[in-house]
């Protein structure tokens, strides 16, 4: 299904995952919009009138000047994604968070199993302060304030590579889940340090684990959970080693594995 839409998320509840991972951006008129990028990509979405986007110019549709109402009239769904071949071809544009978590928890409340659970990736970087998003302190209250008014918090962990985003939300909310995404190979000890205290989760990129950083991890006692894994192979690789989570792209490969290993 195409990536973050509401769609998406509705197939991978009914397949059965615990945790729901989805990107958030801010509009121009302060809405929680989710969106992997802070504008519209050029590879997945089409102008308001059906047009393709020139990848020349993706970056001017810049979803943190855009208000809501327009946001919604451009499709991102149609259009399948190169690099997943399997897609679906259906209509989808960008939803709210509160529409991702209101008809994820409808659909759970219908079907006997556990609630579900969100990891919310807030999309920020110093060099987009003010152009593609807002102020890490008042990114992070509107994120809060969407879900505390849909009561999901205690089932939350917020994401980001911006160490900045997660230390406002500690200051706010200081028993909230964490998590810190990462992608160098700077050492887990500088970016503890950089980052000021021991976050619940660590999350990097999937290539970056060792047993010298899994042994690291674990004396911090945080739980771990790798992304993003595709490739079948690494995600038996991963569960053998005990993480605690694993995001993918694929939640119907990871649930075969999980499947195969436990008969096993």
């Amino acid at each position: 299904m195409p990536e973050n839409t509401l769609p998406a998320f509705a197939y991978a509840t009914a397949l059965g995952v615990d945790v729901l991972e989805l990107d958030v951006v801010i509009s121009a008129d302060k809405q929680v919009v989710v969106s992997h990028e802070p504008w519209f990509s050029a590879a997945i979405c089409r102008l308001p009138s059906g047009e393709p986007i020139d990848p020349a110019q993706e970056l001017q549709h810049n979803l943190y000047q855009l208000t809501y109402s327009q946001i919604r009239q451009y499709d991102c769904g149609l259009i399948r994604h190169p690099s997943f071949l399997e897609q679906q071809s259906v209509p989808a544009y960008k939803p709210l968070l509160r529409e991702v978590i209101q008809q994820t928890e409808a659909q759970v409340s219908a079907l006997p199993r556990q609630p579900m659970r969100y990891s919310i990736e807030l999309k920020a970087e110093p060099a987009g302060d003010d152009i593609f998003h807002p102020q890490p302190d008042e990114f992070v209250a509107l994120v809060l304030a969407v879900l505390g008014e849909e009561r999901v918090l205690e089932r939350v962990t917020l994401l980001s590579f911006d160490k900045r985003i997660l230390q406002w939300a500690r200051q706010l909310v200081p028993a909230l889940s964490l998590c810190l995404l990462v992608e160098d190979e700077q050492p887990l000890a500088e970016h503890l340090t950089e980052l000021g205290f021991v976050p619940s989760v660590f999350g990097p990129n999937y290539s970056l684990l060792t047993p010298g950083l899994l042994r690291e991890v674990q004396s911090h006692r945080m739980r771990l959970v790798p992304w993003t894994v595709n490739d079948e192979s690494a995600m038996r690789q991963l569960v053998k080693l005990g993480v605690h989570g694993i995001t993918t792209d694929y939640p119907d490969r990871l649930l075969r594995v999980f499947r195969e290993e436990y008969t096993d």
